[in-house]
């Protein structure tokens, strides 16, 4: 496929943009992108109506697969109940495991499905998932195995993150070294050896667990050969991130209350700052994470949906984008790069991310003129297709 007629947003050092480009793909792989004047010559020609091409979008931080509803809370949150009370009288986390516990594998995949249908509608080609709604082996694993299930069904390459340490379930409410017991020598080894999860991932925060404690997680996954990536800082300063660092984490992921040791230590390791700014929104957060300290640090910034049911219900990746510009202070360019080049490095996939020769031919194609024209309007969607392993999934050229 030979792509001509094109404005191409190769996300190479910004924008890299190519004002009139052409894209050759074969076998799945972008094989050569340039100027339309030097392409390749014997293909026949698509022209793309000097449409802007971007990579595939990539949502790095998601929470997809689970059961219920935590509408109910949303109202009570408006109504003066902090998140934290909420959590501490049994609901968020909590009762979202219930349901999920409740559910089949069939039932979950099933509502999944209508959340990754609304990002895939806005070009995303690549999803995280977690889980963390099971807090126990069976649970856990159903969910990890849904998560895997869902590129059967849809064009879209799914990375999952094994999130045990996410809560207290309620039959270890009393007994947290019993709870980590059982994630550290049953649930963890048991999801590795069934292939389950490209990462591991934990919450550390006062509501939920301490650094030591999640630096035992991350030993165990360090054991097994897992990377690892944390929610951290995201409500207190508790040194989660530092921690994560020691370890070489993939991402450090909401860190609104992250200080500047701490930006040093990421700095440091290379670990990627995931910006979510759906939460920060839906509980009317008041401190944003310190972006110029990570951009001055060189942290790489990446965005994310966190699209869950109880802080971050946003199922568009495009308001996510506009969000981080608007509430974070990122310019159109970074929240474009945090959602392709910097979300691909936030789950450790060199494959992807920018439109080069040899990276795989995940590309969305654009009804704007500008990139930054993507992050600017709030409810509108200029998607007009989408191209995924080398095949159009969607719209048409």
């Amino acid at each position: 496929m030979l792509l001509t007629n094109l404005k191409a947003a190769t996300m190479r050092d910004g924008y890299g943009l190519i004002a009139d480009a052409a894209i050759m793909i074969e076998g799945g792989r972008i094989t050569w992108i340039g100027p339309s004047a030097e392409a390749p010559s014997g293909h026949e020609a698509t022209d793309c109506q000097s449409r802007l091409a971007t990579p595939g979008l990539i949502d790095c931080h998601t929470h997809i697969v689970y059961g219920g509803s935590r509408a109910h809370e949303f109202e009570q949150r408006l109504t003066g109940v902090s998140y934290a009370e909420i959590a501490q009288a049994g609901g968020g986390i909590a009762s979202t495991v219930r349901a999920t516990r409740s559910q089949s594998k069939a039932d979950l995949a099933a509502s999944a499905l209508k959340r990754l249908d609304a990002l895939l509608a806005e070009g995303v080609t690549t999803i995280e998932i977690k889980s963390g709604y099971g807090l126990d082996r069976d649970t856990e694993m159903k969910m990890l195995k849904v998560a895997r299930e869902l590129s059967q069904w849809r064009p879209v390459d799914v990375v999952t993150s094994y999130l045990g340490a996410h809560a207290l379930p309620p039959e270890f409410k009393e007994n947290r070294q019993g709870y980590l017991d059982l994630v550290c020598t049953e649930v963890l080894p048991a999801v590795a050896k069934a292939g389950l999860a490209d990462a591991v991932d934990a919450f550390c925060e006062g509501i939920a667990f301490s650094v030591e404690e999640t630096r035992r997680v991350f030993a165990v996954a360090k054991s097994l050969g897992i990377p690892v990536k944390l929610h951290a800082e995201q409500l207190t300063n508790l040194g989660g991130s530092k921690m994560a660092a020691e370890f070489g984490a993939l991402s450090v992921d909401h860190i609104e209350y992250l200080d500047q040791e701490g930006v040093d230590a990421i700095a440091r390791s290379g670990t990627v700052a995931v910006l979510l700014p759906g939460a920060f929104y839906y509980l009317r957060e008041k401190q944003a994470p310190p972006v110029a300290a990570l951009r001055k640090a060189g942290v790489p910034l990446a965005v994310a949906t966190d699209l869950n049911p109880g802080t971050s219900p946003v199922h568009s990746i495009l308001t996510t984008m506009n969000m981080a510009s608007v509430l974070f202070g990122l310019t159109p360019e970074e929240a474009l790069m945090g959602v392709t080049a910097n979300a691909a490095l936030a789950l450790g996939l060199k494959d992807r991310g920018v439109l080069a020769p040899g990276m795989k031919a995940d590309i969305a194609l654009w009804n704007t003129e500008r990139p930054g024209d993507l992050a600017y309007p709030l409810g509108f969607n200029p998607l007009a297709a989408v191209i995924h392993k080398g095949e159009i999934v969607r719209g048409m050229l």
